[in-house]
């Protein structure tokens, strides 16, 4: 049925290896896992740690945050197995595109617009706000917020937002950069995960001598803990299943789960690599091994440094500096590194990601599924220079025009789909083509597989149901699209 009709490998190795027309290979195996490192670093670390020890884990959001990165290795492994055999750009979409057809294909590029676009848009956002944080709120609210929200200052002033200028900024930016060249933009991506890094170690290293052991038990948070104290007051309960005990590990494994999105952009870069076959694998891989011993290292200090219920009250968004503030006197200067750290950690989140969904517009339209104008390379520099400037103006009406908190979980049901299409296209390609050359093979296939399917849906069971419907709506509009344009324009129309 034409509506599944699959692109075949032996094609997709052919535009690999036509080097001369094609996106420029630059980047080599510390360049991948550094992009890797700079999808994942970033709000993450420093929100998502707190509001699962605060809420679920206690500490023990620890192995919350083993329990997660499991899930990841299971996708990892899947992707890996993929970047390695087709080094083409596109990531799930292309893998989706030689095991399940066009259709699914689509739908996978589609939901990939949710992580990447809309994740770009998000992380802009939250971008302006510590800019301004770090500047001492001298930016104006109306030329930082979206004309939806507004404030009520301290004398009983009214300030609605207009346009939300900070976050068009660093889209802008990180836009040319792209346009200039992926090597380019792998060289200052270096940089920040660099700097970043570096700043999470210097706070790893400076808060073990403030720990106090007994923050740290008992480890797990138990069924009579006493409540702790909201803002307003109330009071938060533990007695629930998931706000305790191993119920508790598992709900915080799915809190910082999101915390890891981003490592599968790196197979969005496969076609701008060196040596794929060996690169990509070590690049998909060792961004998340080295992502998971930071966040465990980061997570215990800082859950040692300050008691877990102080996460409830202090704001989650704020929680490394109140507790370098409140716990460790001396080290004030470190909680203005750390607002640099989680300014850097934003800047290369959004790069990577811009990157990555650049990438998949290019294969799309190399395909035939969207317009030419997305696959357009610049003369000099063998960028998609066009799709970076259509990205920066889709994009940028979400900066710049919308509240964070809309863009919500998509970013994360459209990681998690894309995850579990590309487990199971690895046990169909074992099935339908064995003897293709495998340079990194998932290792016990279909057990790898079938775990990373059922670990990301009971996350996407998980999710809420506005979340939920918001796909399904967006899932639909793409099916029209399909149906109205790609369908029609697909180089695999009969």
């Amino acid at each position: 049925m034409s509506l599944f009709r699959k692109k075949s490998l032996d094609s997709l190795m052919a535009q690999a290896a036509d080097s001369e027309k094609g996106l420029k290979r630059t980047l080599g195996v510390w360049s991948l896992i550094a992009l890797g490192i700079g999808a994942i670093i970033g709000a993450g670390l420093f929100v998502r740690t707190a509001a699962a020890a605060g809420e679920h884990a206690g500490a023990a959001v620890t192995i919350s945050f083993i329990v997660a990165a499991l899930g990841c290795c299971f996708a990892g492994l899947c992707y890996a197995e993929f970047a390695s055999m087709i080094p083409i750009a596109g990531s799930a979409y292309t893998y989706a595109y030689t095991t399940m057809g066009e259709l699914v294909a689509w739908i996978i590029g589609w939901a990939l617009v949710l992580e990447y676009a809309l994740g770009a848009a998000t992380v802009s956002i939250s971008w302006s706000e510590y800019l301004n944080k770090l500047l001492g709120g001298s930016i104006p609210f109306e030329w930082c917020h979206s004309p939806f929200e507004k404030v009520l200052d301290a004398s009983g002033v009214m300030h609605h937002g207009i346009i939300n200028i900070p976050a068009l900024f660093i889209l802008l930016l990180l836009s040319l950069l792209l346009i200039k060249g992926t090597q380019e933009s792998a060289t200052v991506n270096g940089i920040i995960v660099f700097i970043k890094v570096a700043i999470v170690l210097v706070f790893i290293a400076i808060g073990w001598q403030f720990i106090n052991p007994a923050n740290h038990h008992p480890y797990l948070i138990p069924a009579d803990a006493p409540p702790a104290q909201l803002r307003d007051g109330t009071l938060y309960s533990y007695s629930n299943f998931f706000r305790h005990g191993w119920g508790g590990i598992l709900s915080g494994a799915g809190v910082v789960f999101f915390a890891f999105i981003g490592f599968d952009a790196v197979s969005t870069a496969a076609q701008e690599a060196k040596n794929p076959t060996k690169d990509m694998p070590t690049g998909i891989l060792g961004s998340l091994v080295a992502c998971t011993i930071l966040y465990v290292l980061f997570s215990w200090v800082l859950t040692g440094v300050a008691p877990y219920t102080d996460f409830v009250k202090s704001g989650k968004e704020a929680s490394v500096a109140y507790a370098i503030e409140t716990y460790m006197h001396g080290y004030h200067w470190l909680s203005t590194l750390v607002t640099v750290a989680i300014l850097a950690g934003f800047s290369s989140v959004i790069l990577v990601m811009l990157l990555g969904q650049s990438r998949v517009f290019y294969t799309m339209a190399t395909d035939g599924l969207l317009p030419k104008v997305f696959c357009e390379l610049h003369p000099k520099f063998r960028t998609p220079y066009k799709s970076n400037m259509i990205l920066f103006l889709f994009v940028g009406l979400f900066s710049g025009f919308v509240p964070e908190s809309v863009a919500g979980n998509l970013t994360s049901i459209g990681t998690l789909f894309a995850f579990i299409l590309v487990s199971i296209g690895v046990m169909i390609l074992r099935k339908s083509d064995p003897k293709r050359p495998r340079p990194f093979r998932t290792p016990l296939v279909p057990i790898v597989p079938i775990l990373g399917v059922l670990v990301c849906t009971a996350m996407i069971v998980g999710l809420d149901t506005a979340t939920q419907l918001s796909a399904l709506i967006w899932m639909v509009i793409g099916l029209i699209v399909y149906f109205s344009y790609s369908k029609n324009h697909s180089k695999l129309k009969a």
